[in-house]
């Protein structure tokens, strides 16, 4: 059955236009609160918010709904996701919410859902939510109606957690780091942290005013945070989004590292040392083929998901993984979180860079990647994927491929996008059939 208001990622969209209003907000509070209210204890949810202006406004909504059907409100203020996911857990809370948009720009927000062991919500639980969202919810007595308060020390609680990922051996003294926070979540906990472990930090994206997440900065545009390192002379620099839970890395030379790179990285790293589970790693279709023979060069297979970080995580969980992640840099490590956390990423990096000695720019180019381009089309309505001139180009774009590349063509989870990538050992060869798919795609839609 379609989905009308979850997608690949919670529910997103354009605030105040169907679905992320303030009043399907305090519906999604009372439906997914009444899924979630189970035994006699006292309910518990936890909710935090990214930066953006509608953030208050979505908070709000939420709190109505969930203290409505007799669930106590645990409010954290602006955190990066995954810290929303620890401290669901660490809290004992029956649920955990995250108001954000991720890496969108401030006019998109989004509610993503956490269950109490901290990982995101299966299929089968976001579909009983969402069938609850157009009926009746019993509503809590008066006296049962639950309480709403703020903890002060999120913030600290969460910086703990993530230094404790970091090797007690190792210190980050004598590093010069830039890190860009997108004007985000972590605008100011990832400075904290990593001045603690003894960097010289160098921050920018940490003024936020609510309409500038995302804003020609962080994990999607590193223009700025390649001008710092160049600019400081900077070791290394760190790229987060919004709400800080995938990471991209620029090195010495500022030239950017991906997410496919850092799990190569930590992988090896890990296989190295003895803790790598599952003979390899978990990605997604649209991570590198130059990724995947890197990893069976080292004895490691690589195992893909459909797109969406919660898929990979899904997959690391029934098959024995404990790394994954995606080529956006989502880098999930369950021995260290439930989902992916951008800065515990980056410690794993900044800890392989103390141990080896070498500058960033030799150590995180590991593979040399086939080359790859995707492009995005937008679109009103329809299924132009189901278009017959559609599925004529990307038959054409197979047939020319003849096993020496992937095509990768999917509608996105998140936006009203059909995102159509493709790789090959010919760049020309690629760039020619993403334009064609493209173009049959525009005249579809």
């Amino acid at each position: 059955m379609a989905r009308r208001y979850f997608g690949t990622d919670g529910i997103r969209g354009r605030t105040n236009e169907s679905p992320m209003t303030a009043e399907i907000a305090m519906k999604v509070g009372q439906a997914a609160g009444a899924h979630f209210v189970r035994g006699e204890h006292r309910h518990r949810v936890v909710i935090g918010k990214d930066t953006r202006l509608s953030g208050y406004m979505m908070e709000s909504a939420l709190v109505a709904g969930f203290t409505s059907v007799g669930m106590d409100v645990v409010l954290l203020g602006p955190m990066p996701t995954p810290a929303v996911a620890m401290l669901t857990r660490s809290m004992r809370a029956d649920l955990g919410v995250m108001i954000s948009a991720s890496h969108n720009m401030f006019a998109d927000n989004g509610i993503k859902l956490f269950g109490p062991d901290g990982y995101k919500l299966s299929d089968d639980d976001e579909a009983a939510i969402e069938a609850r969202l157009d009926k009746p919810v019993r509503l809590a007595a008066s006296a049962d109606i639950g309480r709403a308060r703020r903890v002060e020390d999120a913030r600290g609680r969460y910086v703990h957690a993530v230094k404790s990922s970091f090797p007690e051996h190792l210190r980050l003294d004598g590093l010069r780091i830039v890190v860009d926070c997108a004007h985000g979540a972590a605008y100011e906990v990832a400075p904290s942290a990593l001045w603690e472990l003894g960097a010289d930090v160098i921050s920018i994206g940490v003024n936020p005013n609510g309409i500038n997440i995302n804003d020609k900065c962080g994990s999607t545009d590193t223009k700025a945070l390649q001008d710092k390192v160049r600019e400081t002379r900077a070791d290394i620099g760190i790229a987060l989004d919004g709400d800080a839970d995938r990471l991209i890395i620029v090195d010495d030379h500022a030239k950017v590292v991906d997410g496919d790179q850092l799990m190569a990285l930590v992988a090896t790293g890990a296989q190295g040392r003895g803790e790598l589970r599952g003979g390899g790693i978990v990605a997604t279709v649209m991570s590198n083929l130059g990724l995947e023979r890197f990893l069976a060069g080292h004895d490691l297979r690589l195992h893909r998901t459909q797109v969406g970080d919660r898929y990979v995580v899904e997959a690391m969980r029934a098959e024995g993984f404990n790394i994954g992640g995606e080529q956006s840099g989502h880098i999930v490590m369950t021995d260290h979180a439930t989902t992916g956390d951008g800065l515990i990423a980056a410690l794993q990096v900044l800890a392989r860079l103390v141990e080896s000695g070498k500058p960033a720019h030799e150590l995180l180019h590991l593979f040399d990647p086939l080359p790859q381009l995707l492009k995005n089309v937008r679109f009103a309505g329809g299924e132009p994927l189901k278009d017959d001139k559609v599925l004529a180009a990307i038959s054409d774009a197979e047939r020319k491929l003849d096993g020496t590349g992937r095509l990768v063509i999917r509608k996105s989870g998140t936006e009203p996008l059909i995102r159509v990538m493709a790789e090959g050992e010919d760049p020309k060869l690629v760039e020619t059939m993403v334009n064609q798919i493209c173009e049959a795609v525009r005249k579809a839609a």
